[in-house]
């Protein structure tokens, strides 16, 4: 069970609350639920299932691993790609999580009061104030990742994910309540197909894997600290119905407080930061219930960076460096990487787009193909549930590839083309 919270703590994050709510706003509405939803499971719990067990047998971490998978110079250069991915995408995850943290400190001082939430958004007015919460963010987290995983992320996950579903409980239950709420989200689940294009497909495998942390990084590193005996399917299955359900279970609130106060569902990465105030400023004891749930938000967002971070930490290896060195100079690298999107937020939604979704989708495929093709691929498969039937192996050896494959490419076709 254990080994299950700790999977859940990388996988739930701001990908279930922040990323979810407006890429589907973004990206079809309902439709893009529905396709979400068969994707996840489809594709993305077996592919979870693969990585799970190349991780399993490769606890050196990602780099280590694809030199197992395709064997020599070309696995390595994978892996070191995969690595420098997770390393920019971490960068401008910081910075959501700092302002996380800066809206839970807003309302504590001001409150959700209409005349104080005016005006605020995504972007903080102080580029400066932004930067400097996010190197503090950056920070923490590797503290805690000096704490090791057992001391730091096992010990957090067990501590903020039942607060952390109470919460969203609780909001779901007062969002419906809001006037004409039901009506709203009846009118908004009937999903029109018809004007969903391969974008909007793209984006939802893209969610799909980015969610749950899958692309041959996260799931590679955290699959390392499974002992034998712990079986891989069940592992799998819990670790994706809870991310699955993590974000059903935030758009039951967000969806009816968004179509309530006439909001816009395709406001993209701010849409939660317009969205959470407008709900809290008419919520009996707004104030402090808000600032609770936000800040239970803020410690699980910082489960998941401190899981990007340990990626490459984990993964990375120079000889005469030392475990403090490595982090003081990583922690150096994301400082740097950081002000970019720190200053120019907007840039925070293409860059997703490109390191959190294609990427992923891209990593997690290569560590399918490497499981039935590579050259240990009898290693990986004997542990993955029911791989030696014809059904199961077909799915993963083959359909799941090559709908990755197809999805990409159409995606890449559709835009630049």
């Amino acid at each position: 069970m254990a080994a299950s919270l700790t999977m859940i703590g990388v996988a739930v994050g701001l990908g279930n609350v922040w990323r979810f709510p407006y890429m589907m706003g973004s990206n079809g509405g309902s439709a893009f639920l529905f396709i979400y939803l068969a994707f996840t499971l489809l594709f993305a719990i077996p592919a979870l299932m693969a990585e799970m067990a190349v991780g399993k047998n490769n606890p050196g971490g990602t780099v280590t691993a694809f030199e197992s998978l395709f064997n020599g110079i070309w696995g390595r250069l994978l892996g070191y790609l995969l690595v420098s991915v997770v390393t920019i995408a971490g960068s401008y995850y910081a910075v959501v999580v700092a302002n996380v943290w800066y809206t839970a400190g807003f309302s504590l001082l001001n409150g959700f009061a209409k005349e104080n939430i005016e005006g605020f958004n995504y972007s903080l007015a102080d580029g400066v104030l932004q930067y400097l919460l996010t190197i503090l963010i950056i920070i923490i987290c590797l503290w805690v990742v000096l704490l090791g995983l057992k001391k730091g992320i096992q010990r957090i996950s067990t501590i903020i994910m039942p607060f952390f579903v109470l919460s969203i409980l609780y909001m779901i239950g007062y969002a419906w309540t809001l006037p004409n709420a039901i009506n709203e989200v009846i009118t908004f689940i009937t999903p029109d197909f018809t004007q969903i294009n391969a974008t909007n497909i793209f984006a939802a495998l893209g969610q799909a894997f980015f969610s749950l942390g899958l692309g041959g990084t996260f799931v590679i590193v955290y699959s390392g600290y499974l002992s034998e005996n712990q079986s891989i399917g069940k592992i799998a299955l819990y670790t994706g119905l809870g991310d699955l359900g993590s974000s059903v279970l935030v758009s039951l609130f967000i969806v009816p407080a968004i179509l309530v106060f006439g909001l816009e569902m395709n406001a993209g990465p701010s849409l939660i930061f317009n969205t959470l105030p407008e709900l809290f400023g008419v919520m009996p004891a707004g104030r402090w219930i808000g600032t609770l749930f936000l800040v239970s938000l803020g410690l699980v967002a910082l489960l998941s960076l401190i899981a990007a971070f340990q990626v490459p930490l984990k993964s990375l290896k120079f000889r005469g460096v030392s475990n403090i060195q490595m982090i003081g100079g990583f922690g150096l690298l994301q400082i740097i990487l950081a002000a970019p999107s720190a200053f120019y937020p907007e840039i925070i939604g293409p860059l997703d787009l490109v390191f959190g979704s294609g990427m992923q989708v891209f990593g997690s495929m290569m560590v399918v193909i490497g499981v039935f093709y590579g050259v240990n691929s009898m290693k990986y498969k004997s542990v993955i549930p029911y791989a030696h039937t014809s059904f199961v192996k077909a799915w993963l050896k083959s359909v799941i590839p090559l709908t990755l494959l197809a999805v990409l490419l159409g995606y890449l076709y559709a835009n630049f083309s």
